[in-house]
Formats: C-alpha cells, structure tokens, sequence
C-alpha cells in the first residue's frame, strides 16, 4: 500500500488524518498486515492493548459490555478507521471488543514501532494531540446531543450514521431512497442507539406507516433520507 493511498481512505476524525506522507510511509513499513474472517476477533475488551489497528477494507463491529452485564454496541468501523489507540497510548486495558462482520484488512501498528515513528518525526506529536483533541470535543458534542434527543431524532441519528459510512449505503440517488448495508436486528440496533428493542419497533413500524421507510427481510430501507435528516435534527 502506497502513503497516498492510506491518506485518502483515513476518516477525517481518524489519529493520523493529519499525517504526512513520509509519515505514513513509515507507519506502512513499520506496521503488520492482517487478514480477519467473519465473527474473527480483532480485539477483547480488557486484554491488554500493545497496538493499534487501520481498517483498510472491510466492516467490523465495535462493543463493550457495561457494568452490569448489557453489550452496549460503539460502533462500525470501515476502511480507514483507526481503533486500539487509547489502550496503546495509556498501556491500559483495551476499553471495547472488535470483531469482523465482513473479511477485514488491517494494518496492526505495535507500541514500540508507533514511538519509533513518533520519535522519528518533528512535529506528528502535535499533531496526533490536536486530532485527539478535536476527537474528543466531537464526542462530547455528540454525548450532549444523544442524551437531549428524544427517541425517534435519536434513532434517525443512529440511522444515518449507518447511511453516511463509506461501505453503509446504497442509496437511489434520483429518488432519496437509502438502504442500510447491515442487516441490524432490532435488538442490535437497540444496543447501538441506546433504546430498548420496543421503542425501536414502534418507532419503525411508525416511520412504515406513514412511508418514510419499508421493512422487510431484516433489512431497513429508507425512502425518504431528507425526512429522516429533519427528524434527526428535531428537538
């Protein structure tokens, strides 16, 4: 894999969007390249974490499970996502599990090859701080969000974050209609928004009714995504 080519494929919110080439080039020849079959799994929540992983192709699922027992799903991480980092910086625990959902290419960086490069370069330790800290504003900003929304701008939230991922739509461009890639069940899709499997299924079969989607199959497909983007941004 070329420099370029991970460049282009890091999410905007990724640890090294604001890499330079060389310093990717680095990252490249210093990391593993892995391969992982579906339900293989990447990461266990509470081993420790030596390294960090860039999804290069492929779905995997990300989760943890609380304190009192309930999987609470984080969650899907696609080409270009950057996961295990914080175990990796603070030499902690890992704080979520990650498993394949479809066959997944990694590059696994180690701690000590990850300082190396660090070492190695004037100027990524700046930078790697301020994308953390841009990070971290973006989750407090989305924290705040989720716990002022009421159920259903709640799950048309969730659903579009599904919708926007790079591998998570397939969208009818000329009639707004979008159809999630991931066929949740509406237990699964609980644990991601937040909200138990009835409040989903009543929100759904709600949006069914009046015709702003249509389920059948397990799969959710949306018919009208600029409804669904102004129930996401009600108060």
């Amino acid at each position: 894999m070329l420099a370029a080519q991970l460049s282009e494929s890091l999410a905007a919110q990724s640890l090294f969007a604001d890499c330079e080439t060389d310093e990717l080039s680095d990252i490249i020849a210093r990391a593993q390249h892995r391969s992982y079959k579906p339900d293989q799994e990447l990461m266990a929540q509470g081993d420790e974490g030596d390294s960090l992983f860039i999804i290069l192709a492929g779905l995997a699922r990300v989760s943890m499970v609380a304190a009192n027992g309930r999987e609470i799903v984080l969650d899907y991480a696609e080409s270009g996502a950057v996961l295990g980092e914080i175990a990796m910086l603070d030499r902690g625990e890992r704080t979520a599990s990650v498993h394949a959902i479809k066959p997944v290419e990694a590059l696994v960086l180690s701690r000590a090859a990850f300082e190396d490069v660090v070492a190695r370069h004037k100027g990524l330790a700046m930078r790697l701080l301020r994308a953390m800290a841009r990070r971290l504003r973006q989750n407090n900003a989305v924290i705040e969000a989720d716990r002022a929304y009421t159920s259903g701008p709640r799950l048309a939230r969730f659903l579009l974050r599904l919708m926007l991922a790079g591998e998570g739509a397939e969208d009818g461009k000329s009639n707004g209609e979008a159809r999630l890639k991931i066929a949740l069940s509406q237990g699964e899709l609980g644990n991601f928004a937040g909200m138990s499997r009835e409040q989903i299924n009543r929100q759904l079969s709600g949006w069914a009714e009046t015709g702003l989607v249509t389920l059948k199959g397990g799969r959710i497909t949306i018919l009208d995504r600029e409804a669904l983007i102004d129930i996401a941004e009600a108060w």
